[in-house]
């Protein structure tokens, strides 16, 4: 194995990806792109019953969509062999033990141990049961469940973010990597995939910290070098709550289809959120990868606010050009947007599916709103003949301002209402050319067109 870092993102296909996941796959990638290193995406999907392929596929289309690409996928399903292979082993080596117990005899215990003040680690009873008590259980229809036997030392290790982190061997219950039914849980084939693909460093949520020092042991244990280990804060909502509101509860798949939002709208928020760096918009992820360092990440809970995120995705649609927004108008069905409507309504988007709303005040229906019968009269009579210019919205209020009186916000916004049933929006002096005369007429005169 070369010096090369490697690392990996490793979703289950067990639901769709969120704000929380797609964070820390876009951290590992930049951090892998920043040292010119190798990403790989493993999918872990040993548990049969609730992986989807439909969840997978959407794994690869969201990630795709954000730009972050992989060096090469895996599969946990297709090594169930080589876990056989390394669990043999370990068996041998005496580091996994059969237990017996029921979930219900392991509730009792904790209760027991609480009871006492003492922690609610596992008390090793089945280190002590002799064959007997163990051909009795069997026959009674008891499979055992496998513990994996933590060494009493100390594990240390110094993370990427949080420092120096310290734990004692002896204050880890002995974790179950076997389920009754033979099949290995996440952590012991987690590791096991790290280990063969050569993982340099770990990417992963605060969450893990303490399975990451369980998981230290079995890197030793299968006789392999412990990668370095990055654990990330887990992000809040603007309200430091859990992350379920508003757009942080929204698939990346929805906040593109259902929202509109742009990719690096996303990526540019996540990738600088609970860093020294500010927060602003990229164009594209040449700044964030020569930028990237963990030393930058500070150790408090990072707050995801969706206005931020919406502020962000304005300015990239403000500053796309159409020969980019039409590839994007074309994935929502607009695809008759022409550029000089484009660049007349850009201005005014929040996400690029708001272009619909106006779309339909250029081309209607709309119901217009007339308060003043006169004065959209007056408006009608002195209406400029075609063809209608960028000029003609100056020419006619001119005109409306020389003949009423009015000016200003009486002068302005009875016509914007009328004519577009809103009260604000694009300049009218690049909106009404797109409306015509035909459509401003009908509005003036209370009917929908």
């Amino acid at each position: 194995m070369t010096d090369q870092i490697r690392v990996r993102f490793a979703p289950s296909p067990t639901g769709m990806l969120h704000i929380g996941n797609v964070r820390t796959a876009l951290i590992t990638w930049l951090f892998a792109k920043a040292n010119q290193g190798y990403f790989l995406l493993r999918i872990d999907d040993t548990d049969l019953e609730r992986s989807k392929p439909e969840y997978e596929a959407a794994i690869y289309e969201s990630l795709t969509w954000l730009g972050i690409t992989w060096d090469e996928l895996a599969h946990q399903s297709k090594r169930l062999d080589r876990y056989a292979e390394v669990i043999k082993k370990l068996k041998e080596d005496g580091r996994l033990y059969a237990c017996y117990e029921t979930s219900e005899e392991l509730s009792l215990k904790r209760k027991s141990q609480l009871t006492q003040g003492l922690p609610p680690i596992y008390d090793r009873g089945a280190l002590n049961i002799t064959e007997e008590q163990k051909a009795k259980y069997e026959s009674q229809g008891r499979k055992p469940h496998w513990r994996f036997l933590m060494k009493d030392e100390p594990i240390v290790w110094q993370d990427q973010i949080r420092g120096e982190v310290r734990f004692e061997g002896k204050d880890i219950s002995d974790p179950v990597l076997i389920r009754e039914d033979g099949s290995p849980l996440y952590h012991l084939c987690s590791v096991i995939d790290d280990a063969d693909f050569g993982m340099t460093h770990i990417v992963r949520g605060e969450d893990h910290v303490s399975n990451t020092a369980a998981h230290i042991q079995m890197f030793e244990a299968i006789g392999f070098k412990t990668p370095q280990f990055a654990h990330l804060p887990l992000i809040s909502d603007a309200e430091g709550g859990k992350l379920s509101k508003r757009l942080g509860a929204l698939s990346i798949i929805q906040l593109r289809d259902e929202i509109g939002l742009e990719p690096l709208s996303i990526s540019s928020l996540l990738a600088r959120l609970g860093t020294s760096d500010p927060i602003e918009v990229y164009n594209d992820y040449a700044p964030l990868i020569e930028n990237f360092e963990f030393s930058k990440f500070g150790r408090g809970t990072p707050k995801f606010d969706p206005d931020e995120l919406l502020r962000l995705n304005s300015k990239i649609i403000h500053g796309l050009d159409f020969d980019h927004a039409k590839i994007r108008l074309a994935q929502i069905g607009l695809e008759e947007i022409t550029e000089e409507f484009w660049n007349v309504v850009r201005a005014n988007l929040e996400v690029i599916t708001d272009i619909k709303e106006w779309w339909t005040v250029a081309n209607g229906p709309v119901t217009p709103v007339v308060n003043d019968n006169d004065f959209a009269a007056k408006a009608i009579e002195l209406m400029p003949p075609a063809p209608w210019t960028p000029d003609t919205w100056k020419e006619w209020t001119t005109a409306i301002k020389t003949e009423t009186g009015r000016k200003g916000k009486e002068l302005f916004m009875p016509l914007r209402q009328a004519l577009t049933g809103m009260d604000h929006g694009p300049e009218l002096g690049d909106l009404l050319p797109l409306i015509g005369p035909e459509k401003a007429k009908a509005r003036l005169s209370k009917q929908a067109a």
